[in-house]
């Protein structure tokens, strides 16, 4: 039996992990050892033992943006030039969501011809804010534009909230932060009419799309006013449809259940969060959704080959 594809699996470059550590301190939930010591047969050892076929490449918070947009620019291309060789050794197993050097705009056009002209990238990976603001910003249109015009994948990942507000003390942000960090992305391209104007991007969102499912109806309440109509034409719901949302991290029945009750099962993707995550717990829950096994089938396998067919057989 064909395997799963995992759209949502980190890769952790030595070089750039080597500089994390020392600019950051390593701000994750794995230790230090395990971050510095990974590598593309860590992450094939983890796909070996869950039966998944192909994974595709993303950064994780916090990216590459401190500040300094040469910076940006090299980690970008650094970061990219890595994966892009491990998915050229081995195809069929790997492929790649390239980082961009947001908000540096010409740097993120620059790396997006890159990207895609001579890395041949699957797409690009974002995060859900970037100095505080998100994706529906006027400053990233031609960053969308550009994606639209290419037809291109464009997946978020969450990182630590950009509002300003804060975090509750001794609760790492992934622990609740993200879900909603997810929601406020996914909102600001909605209320924005982002979503509904470019339409030749394939949008993929992480995490079950954060807290949208349960607050679909609340949007469709509150966003009825004027002043969103150019940008909701056919409504909140017609819009939150048409994206891919991937259940990494939660694809528990309490996730995945409401996730289905406003998306189409074609269009949700299984991701592992891996190595953050151990792919075992995420599989434990979905099998607990008890699913058909027809749907089961789109969202562990089918629905990504349909965004990424190279990596069919």
């Amino acid at each position: 039996m064909a395997g799963r594809i995992d759209i949502h699996h980190h890769f952790l470059p030595p070089k750039h992990m080597e500089e994390e550590h020392a600019r950051l301190k390593m701000a994750h939930s794995l230790s230090v050892n395990q971050l510095l010591n990974w590598s593309p047969q860590t992450a094939i050892d983890v796909m070996d033992a869950n039966g998944i076929d192909a994974c595709i490449a993303s950064i994780s918070t916090p990216g590459v943006w401190f500040g300094d947009g040469s910076q940006a620019r090299r980690l970008s291309r650094q970061w990219n030039d890595y994966a892009a060789e491990q998915v050229a050794a081995q195809p069929k197993r790997f492929g790649l969501f390239a980082v961009i050097p947001t908000p540096d705009i010409d740097g993120a056009l620059k790396e997006i011809e890159y990207a895609f002209d001579v890395l041949k990238a699957d797409g690009v990976g974002m995060l859900s804010n970037y100095n505080g603001k998100y994706p529906g910003n006027p400053d990233f249109a031609p960053v969308f534009e550009e994606l639209n015009r290419r037809k291109a994948i464009c997946y978020f990942h969450p990182t630590v909230p950009g509002y300003g507000g804060g975090i509750l003390p001794g609760v790492m942000p992934q622990t609740i932060e993200f879900a909603f960090e997810t929601t406020r992305l996914i909102t600001s391209l909605l209320v924005s009419g982002t979503l509904n104007r470019l339409n030749d991007i394939r949008w993929v969102f992480s995490h079950a799309g954060g807290t949208i499912p349960m607050l679909v109806g609340r949007l469709e309440h509150s966003l009825q006013r004027p002043q969103y109509k150019e940008a909701l034409p056919n409504g909140v719901r017609a819009e939150l449809q048409k994206p891919y949302y991937d259940i990494a991290g939660a694809s528990s029945p309490s996730a995945v259940l409401p996730l289905r009750r406003l998306a189409p099962a074609s269009h949700i993707l299984y991701g592992s969060d891996a190595p953050f995550v151990k792919a075992e717990h995420g599989l434990h829950d979905l099998a607990e959704c008890n699913l058909p096994a027809a749907e089961l089938k789109l969202i562990e396998r089918e629905n990504a080959l349909g965004l990424i067919p190279r990596l069919r057989g």
